[in-house]
């Protein structure tokens, strides 16, 4: 099986489970039910949830056994979108080609729905028997992880979401508009707002197959290296881009007042960053074994086009 048919399973495989959550029973919250499934299912690349698997996998794990946390992870980052589009942040009419959950639902409950979906992500995590998710109980692996794996797994990630991680990073970069900045506030605003939720997908998946530290410090030099030319290449697209292709406006940065890493390194210089922390991610990959995939994955994501 090629890696690209290996990568499109694991989607399938991701989006299934995702589909399953919310699926059955009479809610009484059916608006804010269907407000967060409408988010949750609307697609995506859905790499933070792969690279969480793939790292425990590679740690030795059962990736059986990360399934849940992966889909937690996705739950946090489809919440952060959800208020991410809202008028009073980037105010966005389109995600993913659709229209975003404030243009379906309103404002009001999309707030709800990304709220809710951050506080579901914790009830995943930390439930034994999943009651809260009908459609679940086939998800759980024959053996749970120990508590306390369990436990730190879930503060890895709640850390990575907070004030010091995505939603610190999310503050920096509503005040970064409209002023002038350096590039190494761009960089750190980025690290946090992107790159947090990547490292805890990473090393959380060597936390919960119980790994050594020397790898888990490895997932996190990989997560940073990656997340960074992630964001780097997500300014490129946002110049050069399609907007059919990435299914959302481009030019919407510099419309907001936002600086770039475009505006500061332009294309060419872009590109070759990208180059150089891919490369720098890959070096990382040496001390997991049978880490080919996670090696095309890696370039996968410096080439694409959306």
């Amino acid at each position: 099986m090629s890696y690209k048919k290996y990568y499109d399973r694991s989607i399938s495989r991701i989006n299934s489970a995702l589909e399953s959550l919310f699926s059955d029973g009479d809610f009484k919250q059916k608006t804010l039910i269907d407000a967060m499934r409408y988010s949750l299912l609307s697609g995506g690349k859905r790499i933070r949830p792969i690279l969480f698997i793939e790292f425990c996998k590679a740690s030795g794990g059962d990736p059986d056994t990360a399934l849940i946390f992966a889909l937690a992870v996705e739950m946090i980052h489809t919440y952060s979108l959800i208020h991410d589009d809202l008028p009073c942040m980037d105010n966005d009419d389109l995600r993913r080609g659709l229209p975003t959950n404030h243009i379906v639902f309103g404002e009001a409950t999309a707030v709800l729905a990304g709220d809710a979906l951050l506080n579901a992500a914790f009830e995943l995590m930390l439930s034994d028997k999943n009651e809260l998710f009908p459609g679940t109980a086939s998800m759980l692996p024959k053996k749970l992880p120990s508590a306390e794996t369990r436990l730190e797994v879930s503060r890895i990630i709640a850390q990575s979401s907070g004030a010091f991680g995505m939603i610190g990073g999310q503050i920096l970069d509503m005040e970064n508009e409209n002023r002038e900045v350096d590039v190494s506030l761009i960089e750190d605003t980025q690290r946090l707002k992107t790159g947090a939720l990547i490292s805890a997908a990473c090393v959380g998946g060597c936390v919960l197959a119980e790994t050594s530290l020397d790898k888990r410090h490895a997932a996190a030099k990989y997560a940073d290296a990656i997340g960074l030319a992630f964001q780097i290449k997500d300014d490129m697209l946002n110049v050069t881009g399609d907007e059919d292709t990435l299914g959302k406006p481009v030019g919407s940065d510099t419309d907001r007042g936002k600086k770039t890493f475009v505006d500061f390194y332009g294309i060419s210089e872009c590109e070759r960053l990208v180059e150089k922390l891919t490369l720098s991610a890959k070096e990382q990959l040496s001390y997991f074994k049978n880490n080919e995939f996670l090696i095309w994955l890696t370039d996968y994501l410096a080439s694409r086009n959306s």
